[in-house]
C-alpha cells in the first residue's frame, strides 16, 4: 500500500476540483424533477464539467470485468445503492430517491462527491434515512484528525447508523485520492475504534457512507456496475473529498450551494 501525503498547492488544486463538483452536483439540483430521465441529466452534468474546464473522469473508468463506464455521472435510484448508469429509459416519478456521484479531474488533480437528491414529495421514512445518512458523513469526518486511525472513521459512521436501525454497506468504501480517482487507502464505513492506518496530515480521502433503510446485502445488476439492495429497499449515498489535517479535517467539496437550492424547493 502507498499512500501520498499532499502538499499544500496540492491540496488547493484538489480543493478547486472538489469545489467545482459541487457546483455540477448544485447543477444538477436545479434540474432534478419528476419526468426527466437520468440520460437528460448525465448530459446537463457532462456540459456543465466541460465548460468549466474540467474532465469527468468516471467516462470511460474501467470496472473488473473490463466494462467502461459509458457516461459522465452515476445516478443510483431508490434501491440502487452505487454505480447507476444513466439512461433514457429511467424517467424520475414524485417519490423517488436519487444518489448522484460525481468526479473530475481539473488541472492534474480530482474532486469526487456525491448527494442523495429527493424528487418531489419523499416519504418521511425515507428523508430520515437521508438524513441520517448525511448525518453520518461528518460524524465520519470528524474522526478524520491526524494522530487518529483509520478505524474511527469507519467505526463513527457504523455506530451511528446502526444504532438507528440501518444497514452499512460492507463491500464498497471510500478510497484515498489525489492525482487518481481511487487511490490508497481504503476507507469502510464500518471498523474497530483505535484499528488501522494511523492518521497524518495531508492524507486526502474521499469518505463516502452507504446506508440501506434494510438488509445491508447488495448485489451487482447484469449490467456490471449498478449495485443494489437484495431486499429492493432504498439506500442513500452521501460523499465528500477531505484532507486530514492536525485537528478538524479540511471539507475540499461542498454541499452549500446544494442545501441552498433544497430549502427554496422544500
Amino acid at each position: 500500500m502507498e499512500v501520498f501525503l499532499k502538499t499544500e498547492d496540492e491540496i488547493e488544486s484538489m480543493r478547486q476540483a472538489s469545489q467545482l463538483v459541487g457546483k455540477a452536483l448544485a447543477e444538477l439540483a436545479k434540474n432534478i424533477r419528476e419526468g426527466i430521465t437520468t440520460k437528460q441529466l448525465d448530459d446537463i452534468a457532462e456540459a456543465f464539467i466541460r465548460d468549466n474546464g474540467g474532465v469527468p473522469i468516471f467516462k470511460g473508468f474501467p470496472n473488473p470485468y473490463g466494462k467502461p463506464f459509458p457516461a459522465s455521472i452515476c445516478t443510483s435510484v431508490n434501491s440502487a445503492v452505487v454505480h447507476g448508469i444513466p439512461n433514457e429509459n429511467t424517467v424520475l416519478r414524485n417519490g423517488d430517491i436519487i444518489s448522484v456521484d460525481c468526479g473530475i479531474l481539473l488541472d492534474g488533480f480530482c474532486g469526487d462527491s456525491a448527494y442523495t437528491f429527493c424528487v418531489g414529495e419523499v416519504s418521511d421514512e425515507i428523508k430520515t434515512l437521508l438524513k441520517t445518512t448525511k448525518e453520518s458523513l461528518y460524524k465520519g469526518i470528524e474522526a478524520a484528525q491526524a494522530g487518529r486511525h483509520l478505524g474511527d472513521i469507519g467505526h463513527a459512521v457504523q455506530t451511528y447508523c446502526e444504532g438507528k436501525g440501518y444497514g452499512v454497506v460492507r463491500e464498497l468504501t471510500g478510497h484515498g485520492i489525489g492525482k487518481k480517482m481511487h487511490e490508497d487507502p481504503q476507507v469502510p464505513n464500518y471498523g474497530k475504534y483505535g484499528d488501522g492506518m494511523l492518521l497524518k496530515p495531508g492524507m486526502c480521502l474521499a469518505i463516502e457512507p452507504m446506508i440501506t433503510m434494510g438488509d445491508a446485502s447488495i448485489g451487482l445488476m447484469p449490467d456490471r456496475w449498478t449495485i443494489r439492495t437484495r431486499d429492493n429497499r432504498p439506500a442513500a449515498h452521501f460523499e465528500h473529498t477531505i484532507a486530514v489535517r492536525n485537528g478538524k479535517a479540511d471539507i475540499l467539496s461542498t454541499f452549500e450551494e446544494i442545501e441552498q437550492i433544497e430549502r427554496k424547493q422544500y
